[in-house]
């Protein structure tokens, strides 16, 4: 019914050009072949020949599909006059003159009559398989279906899908998503055959965890989905109680479900395209090794630069491989990879396919990436256009039969050649940087997979009361985590009672405060009765608290400080975070993230994922931490984190890895509301 409705209806269709309806009414009536289509105008009038109906009623008959763009005030009353003429499905464009209450009522009561909501404040939908085009602007007709919380920016999408040669299979807007969300379209998406590829623009992801099922669908069925989203700014962990609270950032977060769904998350519009366009070529990259072939030696070596910020190699070609090319290049030219033209192309274009073959089926390589002029011939000598299009032909035919992946970067712009390129499916870009990161995106989609869906375990009895160290060290205690031997005092005559007991080095910590380090509440290798009672009344002064920490000085040696850390996402639920800890933690920045609950292995891949993970598995000549003991650590922390709903964010640090094992230094919760 949102896509492929027998019949559709159009209120508030009009007959100026400057209005929403217009372009509304004139998208409707290009599939008047396939569907009945209806304008109505209460006051009248006639678009194309087909007069303007006073109202929903006056219908000839039901009609599955209400399109409205109506003032705010008439938004209500022409849903209840679509659902008493039958309507199934209402796209609704108006925004503005409603809370988010009557929105919501609005979709209760279309959802209770058994119909959809697309919007409100949306854009519209089209289906260029099935000639719907409810929606203003140009929609491209290709295999890339486009979900997306910003018009423009599908439009945008859209100019740069056609000048690579694609376009939409369908578009969905989704506006305010009061009831079809982004999973609703994704889902349907997937089921859609024409749709090759899946692009999305989210920022309100509702459900996320329900979102990362749909995405994780989608990998299964072989679909790509491609995702952008906001959230990149420091502003979302401003008001954050903790080191956890400001490195688990909203696009961190997405990142992290992207990774288990096995869905990519980009930066930018053009990035979402080229992406799309290469994993829509006729072969994926199987690996990271690339040949590159240039015009120039420059141009070479510059793609190889650019290939290696991604990560992809440009190695050795085989003897037998340079053999072949020689016969191509000028006198004098040594075969490497890069290949240098130096001119061969230039002297016979039908090299470019020769140097194309041999690199795609004899060299080894995953890709093939050319690098220059070619496509640009034909425009200073319109004689070769047949000629430069017959090499593109074979060349594409050669990628096809090799099974190897072939992008062209080439400074030419809408050739004929280019054109032949493009039709046959061959990624054509005029960046090599962006030809490199296309490439490299094709990889990581291929190598992507995803993590199995862990069954979350019912809530624990017991609520925490409060999220301070000594209620923290408790419970996590309880689920199997090392502590320091600790004593929680309140008095300068108890600390020293109990530092007998527990044993000298010592550290002293004051409760109750997020960043103890920077407000003076934490005093190390305390050696005696003396200077503990010292570090007590600084402590007490500085901090003015009332409850104390006595604890026995860890210093393992070859020993790591990690941050371990749970909070609770509004749409995603609790997502785990590990990373590089201390008093560094928010400065290095060096974390990963993953939804919990998690797995030992998850957890362990979770910190070989780090930047700095040499560090934990032996930096120059140092033995390997405990990854084991760490990852049980954190695997640890995350189930306590889902087994108490009360707590909305849990956090350790520094977690102390060393050879030996993991100890956790310090812990702080925060209770939910």
């Amino acid at each position: 019914m949102l896509f492929d409705p027998r019949s559709v209806a159009v209120v508030g269709a009009s007959e100026n050009p400057q209005k929403w309806g217009y372009w509304l009414a004139t998208g409707a009536l290009t599939g008047r072949g396939r569907r009945s289509v209806h304008l109505v105008n209460r006051r009248g009038g006639r678009l194309r020949g087909v007069p303007f109906l006073p109202s929903l009623g006056a219908l000839p008959g039901p009609t599955e599909h209400v399109v409205v763009a109506v003032p705010p005030g008439q938004v209500h009353g022409t849903v209840v006059e679509g659902l008493a003429a039958g309507a199934r499905c209402f796209t609704v464009i108006t925004s503005g003159g409603a809370t988010a209450d009557e929105e919501r009522e609005l979709a209760a009561l279309i959802t209770g009559h058994g119909a959809r909501l697309l919007g409100p404040n949306c854009m519209g939908v089209v289906d260029t398989c099935s000639e719907l085009r409810l929606s203003w602007g140009d929609f491209p007709t290709g295999d890339v279906g486009l979900v997306s919380q910003s018009g423009n920016l599908a439009l945008e999408i859209g100019r740069l899908l056609a000048r690579s040669g694609q376009g939409f299979s369908r578009f969905v807007s989704l506006g305010n998503q009061r009831d079809i969300d982004a999973a609703d379209a994704i889902e349907a998406l997937i089921a859609h055959e024409p749709t090759r590829v899946i692009a999305a623009y989210v920022e309100d992801f509702r459900d996320g965890r329900r979102l990362v099922g749909v995405l994780t669908a989608a990998r299964q069925a072989g679909k790509p989905v491609l995702l952008m989203t906001v959230g990149r700014s420091e502003a979302s962990g401003r008001a954050a109680a903790s080191h956890t609270g400001a490195l688990i950032t909203a696009r961190a977060t997405v990142a992290a479900a992207c990774r288990e769904a096995g869905a990519l998350l980009l930066d930018s519009a053009g990035e979402l395209v080229d992406t799309a366009v290469a994993l829509l070529s006729p072969a994926l990259p199987a690996g990271p090794k690339v040949a590159v072939a240039g015009d120039s030696g420059g141009q070479g070596a510059l793609a190889a630069d650019a290939l290696a910020v991604h990560g992809l190699s440009v190695p050795p070609l085989p003897p037998a491989v340079s053999d072949i090319l020689a016969a191509c290049l000028p006198p004098g030219s040594v075969p490497g990879n890069p290949v240098d033209l130096a001119g061969a192309g230039e002297a016979d274009l039908a090299n470019y396919a020769r140097v194309a073959d041999a690199l795609l089926f004899g060299s080894g390589a995953d890709a093939v990436l050319l690098t220059g002029y070619f496509g640009d011939y034909a425009t200073a000598n319109p004689a070769q256009v047949a000629h430069e299009c017959a090499v593109a032909r074979r060349m594409a035919e050669s990628a096809r039969a090799s099974g190897a992946t072939l992008v062209v970067h080439t400074m030419a712009r809408d050739t004929p050649a280019l054109a032949v390129l493009r039709e046959q499916g061959i990624p054509v870009l005029e960046r090599i940087e962006h030809a490199s990161a296309a490439l490299a995106n094709a990889l990581r989609w291929t190598t992507l997979v995803p993590r199995p869906a862990i069954e979350l375990p019912n809530p624990a009895g017991d609520a925490i009361p409060d999220g301070g160290y000594e209620t923290m060290r408790a419970l996590l205690r309880s689920y199997g985590l090392t502590f320091p031997k600790t004593a929680f005092v309140t008095t300068a005559d108890e600390a020293a009672r109990s530092a007998r007991r527990i044993g000298y080095p010592l550290v002293l910590k004051a409760m109750g405060l997020a960043h103890k380090t920077e407000a003076g509440g934490v005093a190390l290798d305390l050696r005696d009765e003396g200077a503990l009672r010292t570090a007590f009344a600084r402590m007490r002064s500085a901090t003015g608290v009332a409850g104390y920490a006595v604890e026995a000085m860890t210093r393992p040696p070859h020993a790591v400080e990690l941050i371990a850390g749970v909070r609770r996402d509004p749409a995603f639920g609790l997502v785990a975070m590990a990373g590089i800890g201390g008093t560094t933690a928010e400065l290095l920045g060096d974390t990963a993230l993953a939804l919990a609950p998690l797995t030992d292995e998850g957890a362990r891949e979770l910190l070989l994922s780090l930047r700095h993970a040499p560090l934990l598995t032996g930096w120059r000549g140092a033995p390997a931490v405990d990854l084991d003991a760490a990852a049980a650590a954190i695997a640890a922390l995350a189930r306590s984190a889902v087994e108490h709903p009360e707590l909305s964010e849990i956090e350790i640090n520094p977690l102390l890895v060393h050879p030996g094992g993991a100890v956790a230094l310090d812990a702080h919760g925060v209770l939910a509301g």
